[in-house]
């Protein structure tokens, strides 16, 4: 008798916790927010309009997408896929899945152990921001990357996702760049004779942004590693041009030389951003 009133008396102090604070624990931030209520992206569905709503009054959500609520203890245990012991010991204990928020617990940059929940449309407002702070709008970003939701030592994590060739995902927010396994380029085939070279995503970006119409013109290459220099050159073949658009640092300077000696296709870009560490950099700067 005594157990069970614990357990119950453990689950009604549980559901007064602030559905709002486990969510950002969880890194689910609203979209929009009143007094009343505040509206999210469904935690645990993809859309691109937020349907997720949370009262603050009552401390009870609904996803009016999928046609389900409940409380804080309901909800836990669908993101986290907890049982309600493991959930009222997270709720009380503070065993949370470190937030994009929270720097002290940033993860290593080490690819093993990543395993990618879903992928989904741009939405979070936190990565737009993110997005915004680099100068890319949303409309650009969802060009090439998504918004990837995973899971490093039980935690989750969510960030800009770019897929590479082999599967993989380049991953980057506003505190850490990661990558899940496999490493590799992506090469992005339009069907065109000319080819853009990058070191990272966010400078292939900033090129699209600039220019509206890169696509149409273009095929693309993002290196993702420069460790990939040794497999790319077969790749220039059915290409009549191919712009390097690499980092302005030795490393970067290096590997250009080696591919201009290797293929008189190869052009250097760059005089573009000659005083910049990188083409993002560079856009940055523009843009102020």
């Amino acid at each position: 008798m005594h157990k069970k009133r614990t357990f119950k008396t453990r689950c009604e102090r549980a559901r007064a916790f602030p559905i709002e604070k486990a969510l950002a624990k969880l890194g689910h931030f609203p979209t929009r927010t009143s007094v009343k209520e505040a509206w999210f992206l469904s935690p645990f569905r993809s859309e691109t309009q937020a349907s997720f709503k949370v009262s603050k009054e009552l401390n009870r959500w609904y996803d009016h997408g999928a046609g389900r609520g409940g409380n804080v203890i309901d909800l836990v245990c669908i993101i986290n896929g907890s049982s309600v012991k493991e959930t009222l010991d997270w709720l009380e204990n503070g065993q949370i899945s470190f937030s994009f928020q929270q720097r002290p617990l940033i993860p290593e940059q080490n690819a093993s152990g990543i395993r990618v929940r879903y992928a989904r449309p741009i939405g979070h407002f936190a990565l737009i921001r993110y997005l915004n702070s680099r100068k890319i709008p949303v409309s650009t970003a969802a060009k090439l990357c998504q918004e990837v939701h995973y899971i490093l030592r039980g935690r989750n994590f969510f960030a800009i996702g770019l897929k590479n060739d082999s599967g993989g995902w380049e991953l980057r927010n506003k505190y850490y760049k990661n990558s899940s396994s496999p490493k590799d380029f992506t090469h992005i085939k339009n069907g065109n004779n000319s080819l853009i070279v990058t070191e990272g995503m966010f400078d292939m970006l900033s090129l699209l942004e600039r220019d509206k119409n890169l696509m149409e013109k273009n095929d693309l290459l993002i290196l993702n590693s420069l460790a990939f220099v040794e497999k790319i050159p077969g790749l220039f073949e059915g290409y009549e041009t191919v712009q390097l658009f690499l980092d302005n640092d030795k490393a970067g300077k290096r590997v250009v030389e080696i591919l201009l000696e290797q293929s008189p296709k190869c052009r250097d870009m760059l005089n573009l951003y000659k005083d910049f560490k990188d083409v993002n950099a560079w856009w940055m700067s523009e843009k102020l």
